[in-house]
């Protein structure tokens, strides 16, 4: 059984459908890249499968819980599904160490020793064990993006969603972000990743999807994909975005 299944999903905005019958299958441990051109439907494909938008028509299925908009789903399924977003949305207000304690003990009833203990593990994961007892506010961009990172695996998913982590980062701190994901990747977590980072998602993706106006245009994997793309529509993405 996939770990995720999309059938039909389909997600409207008023008249603006965003998302239109979109069919996938994500395999458990499964490394999916995501890309297409702006306004295609890659982020609201994301925000549907961990419910932080209701779809309107379609199943979606997660880990075995099928998404029907009830509370008891979308309490189990934010249990096995983390998101990391585009901007860090990191609490300016509390120390790094206090940003990654606070779900572990909201959320899992556990101590501070304990929330600690892991919030210490993942800020080493990320390489940045040392920023703890600091602020936001004192870290760069790529840095807070590695905390907001290390805040997603306190939870201890199963399943991670990266809304274009690295686009509000500057060039020169993409690469410690794309570090620290592809060794998430060679952990075998199960990561869906929107992105226009093409060397990552060469170097870690086991499938690539390209959307467009709200559909899947093709699905292939990654030597596949950047060699002989079948679409018309897709040939002209790479052909803009991959330097020549």
């Amino acid at each position: 059984m996939p770990i995720i299944q999309l059938s039909d999903v389909t997600k409207r905005y008023g008249t603006f459908t965003a998302l239109n019958t979109v069919s996938l299958d994500i395999a458990k441990g499964e490394r999916v890249v995501v890309c297409g051109p702006s306004g295609s439907g890659k982020s609201t494909l994301i925000r549907c499968i961990n419910q932080l938008e209701v779809h309107d028509a379609g199943a979606i299925t997660v880990d075995g819980v099928t998404l029907d908009g009830s509370k008891a789903a979308l309490n189990r399924i934010r249990e096995k599904v983390g998101m990391v977003f585009q901007q860090f949305n990191l609490f300016p207000h509390l120390s790094i160490i206090d940003n990654l304690t606070l779900g572990p003990m909201r959320a899992r009833d556990k101590t501070r020793e304990e929330a600690r203990e892991i919030a210490m593990r993942y800020l080493t994961r990320v390489r940045i064990p040392e920023q703890a007892d600091k602020f936001p506010r004192q870290l760069s961009g790529g840095q807070q993006q590695r905390v907001a990172i290390a805040r997603a695996l306190c939870m201890e998913p199963e399943i991670l969603l990266f809304d274009e982590p690295t686009s509000a980062l500057d060039p020169e701190m993409i690469n410690e972000v794309l570090d620290v994901m592809v060794g998430l990747a060679e952990s075998g977590m199960t990561m869906i990743v929107v992105t226009h980072e093409m060397g990552f998602a060469r170097k870690v993706a086991d499938t690539m999807v390209f959307m467009d106006h709200g559909e899947i245009v093709e699905t292939a994997p990654p030597e596949t994909f950047f060699t002989n793309p079948e679409s018309a529509r897709c040939k002209d993405f790479l052909q803009k975005i991959l330097p020549h």
